[in-house]
């Protein structure tokens, strides 16, 4: 592959993730969801599963514990998350999603089905698949970070 091709298709995959995200965005805001931006986004992504310490959301994120903190602060004020004591460390402490910040992460997964469904009237269900195949043997399971 010529390096000009490998720029259009780096161009290429960085506009489909940057439509991908606004599209994810805005269907959340469209579900009621305001006052979030779509770095909260990828915290969520962090948060949904289990939780987490701040240490493992900067890192996630590839920020700053400082910068972290300042975010659970903010998702924190708006009822999204909440923070608990860690059930294994006494010293620290686990942020975990509120209902209210589960029920977003739910409207950015049926936002996200919203706009993948977009993709399959452009190219096709049997090509959406083979896409994602693609994707997941290249993109092996790195964090998904906001585009500082």
């Amino acid at each position: 592959m010529h390096n000009s091709d490998a720029m259009a298709l780096s161009a290429a995959l960085l506009a489909a993730a940057g439509g991908l995200t606004q599209r994810i965005h805005e269907g959340v805001v469209a579900r009621g969801f305001e006052g979030l931006r779509p770095a909260h986004g990828f915290a969520f992504a962090r948060l949904a599963p289990d939780g987490a310490t701040v240490t493992d959301l900067a890192a996630h994120l590839g920020v700053t514990k400082q910068a972290a903190s300042q975010l659970v602060d903010e998702l924190v004020r708006k009822g999204y998350a909440e923070r608990r004591p860690h059930p294994a460390d006494a010293r620290a402490r686990l942020v975990v999603l509120t209902e209210r910040g589960r029920a977003c992460t739910r409207a950015a997964e049926e936002a996200a089905a919203e706009a993948v469904r977009g993709w399959t009237d452009v190219i096709g269900e049997d090509e959406v698949r083979a896409l994602y195949g693609l994707l997941a043997r290249v993109a092996r399971g790195g964090p998904v970070r906001p585009a500082w």
